[in-house]
């Protein structure tokens, strides 16, 4: 099994008054960035992080997720998460790093680019979240992601409890043993009880899939003028059809296919997704 960080290597501050837990997952090379989809946490990166070694790969939790803070004035619209990306890159001199996303953190990735130009070498994004305008209902009540993610289980007898939970159903029951340990122990407060809890309260997600479909990186595609790499995998999902039009509007996208993966594909298989990284950011 890859190794897992117990604990964040720093905390570093972002924009009103988030606290960012930050991870070194290893590696001695070129550094490389990494962040997490919605509900998700640095930590599920590391099981990739362990084919790149020849990278010094670095994990944020975004605000309100994992052991990172929450914003001092409850706004979790998704201009948060570029700040966020950003105050890591300033903080530990990454700029010049390349990037690496999943979904929320693909489409955070993107916006940090745009608002400063030049702050990655090249992007790698799976099945990012940057939606077309008018491409989804107005009714709040039609989101079914945020519906599901309000009436989430938060809390389990033990560890093992959560791991035998997700490990038996749709959709999680796709992840690799070590992706979903790494989600469960950096995803997870443990309790004096031995009970574990979603550090990500099922409110502040279900609002963030809310917000997912209001910020404008879609409009501002071409201004980032990295190398990109999109790629997605085989599930008829909004950021699944949205990928071509993404790339269409990128002035240099390439979209790769990886049809035996699902929207979770990185954690469905690291040694893949490591290599796809490799081949998008050389």
């Amino acid at each position: 099994m890859a190794p897992m960080c117990a604990a964040p290597t720093t905390s570093i501050a972002s924009s009103h008054g988030v606290r960012l837990a930050v991870y070194d997952l290893g590696g001695d090379g070129p550094p490389m960035l990494f962040a997490h989809a919605t509900g998700f946490c640095a930590a599920i990166w590391a099981p990739v992080a362990h084919h790149l070694q020849d990278r010094h790969c670095w994990a944020l939790d975004f605000r309100c997720h994992g052991r990172s803070s929450r914003p001092d004035d409850d706004d979790l619209q998704w201009r948060g998460t570029a700040d966020d990306v950003l105050a890591v890159v300033d903080e530990l001199g990454l700029s010049g790093a390349d990037g690496v996303g999943h979904s929320m953190g693909g489409a955070a990735l993107l916006m940090a680019e745009q608002r400063r130009p030049g702050t990655f070498a090249h992007l790698w994004a799976f099945e990012p979240v940057v939606i077309p305008p008018g491409s989804l209902p107005d009714d709040p009540g039609a989101n079914s992601l945020a519906t599901g993610a309000a009436r989430r289980r938060d809390t389990f007898p033990s560890a093992e409890a959560a791991y035998d939970n997700f490990a038996s159903k749709p959709p999680l029951n796709t992840f690799r043993p070590e992706s979903l340990r790494a989600y469960i122990e950096g995803g997870f407060e443990p309790e004096s009880d031995g009970s574990v809890r979603l550090r990500c309260r099922p409110a502040d997600e279900s609002r963030f899939y809310l917000m997912g479909g209001q910020h404008d990186a879609y409009d501002h595609l071409a201004e980032v003028t990295c190398p990109v790499t999109l790629v997605r995998g085989a599930t008829d999902l909004g950021p699944y059809m949205f990928a071509p039009a993404v790339v269409e509007r990128l002035p240099h996208g390439v979209l790769v296919e990886e049809p035996s993966l699902t929207h979770f594909g990185p954690m469905e298989d690291p040694e893949l997704i490591s290599a796809s990284i490799r081949a998008g950011t050389t």
